[in-house]
């Protein structure tokens, strides 16, 4: 049985470039949804660089397995979750073709994920076999999509942005992420990667915006020590997201068939 037959919805986090942070905040926005009363589960579906397990803290844990099945990694977070980061060594280089990473992705998404009723997906760049097995196969209930502000990572988006489209699957908006720079300094603020460019692209394509997040090394060392901020009762940032993710899931439009 899929995921989707089994009333499980599937929300695929997305870029078409690698390096604006997705999977940082696929770990922070799965750990949001939850805090509001989402059964989450997450997938790290980047099968050749699996980035998950560290960010929640689950580096060294190996699923288990009931029969053909495995069962997901328990994180300190609540948030069950799967990743390829946990069945290789650590350093080593999955030398894969397409479909055998397309397959490898089918037995994380295939797993043991109980009353989980939310998967989020956190996809590797691109538009190859990983993300065509996906929506072919799953059929996300839709796709959030992560950008930096600047140019280059504008086209990418725009092109991961027009790959949903063409599989059918709804863009339920874009986030826009290192989204200015806060010296810790002098407190003043600094746009490395340019300003409003997602908005912008958003606007332009008749896409919900999401919202942003700065560029800031306390969500960086936070994440990468395991700790996603999201989880933090005084989260500000991604509660927000979160919660416009959560009322698009209420809407009629994002209602499988």
């Amino acid at each position: 049985m899929t995921a989707e037959k089994r009333g499980r919805k599937i929300i695929a986090v997305g870029s078409g470039k690698g390096g604006v942070g997705k999977s940082t905040l696929s770990a922070n926005l799965a750990i949001a949804l939850k805090k509001l009363g989402h059964k989450v589960g997450l997938v790290d579906a980047d099968i050749y660089g699996p980035s998950q397990s560290r960010l929640l803290a689950t580096e060294g844990v190996r699923p288990t397995a009931q029969g053909q099945k495995m069962d997901p990694v328990p994180s300190p977070h609540g948030i069950p979750m799967l990743s390829m980061g946990q069945l290789v060594k650590p350093g080593q280089a999955v030398a894969w073709r397409g479909p055998m990473a397309a397959n490898a992705l089918g037995q994380l998404i295939d797993a043991e994920w109980g009353d989980t009723d939310l998967l989020i997906l956190d996809l590797p760049p691109g538009t190859g076999d990983v993300q065509l097995t996906m929506v072919q196969k799953y059929k996300p209930a839709g796709a959030i999509i992560v950008s930096t502000p600047q140019d280059l990572a504008l086209m990418d988006a725009t092109r991961a942005i027009d790959f949903f489209r063409q599989a059918s699957v709804p863009v339920i908006g874009m986030i826009e992420n290192m989204a200015g720079y806060a010296c810790p300094h002098c407190g003043e603020v600094s746009d490395p990667f340019g300003q409003g460019g997602a908005q912008a692209a958003a606007k332009s394509m008749d896409l919900d915006f999401l919202g942003r997040v700065p560029l800031d090394i306390a969500i960086r060392t936070a994440s990468d020590a395991g700790r996603p901020p999201a989880a933090n009762a005084d989260d500000e940032l991604f509660a927000p997201l979160a919660q416009r993710i959560a009322d698009w899931l209420k809407a009629p439009r994002s209602i499988a068939s």
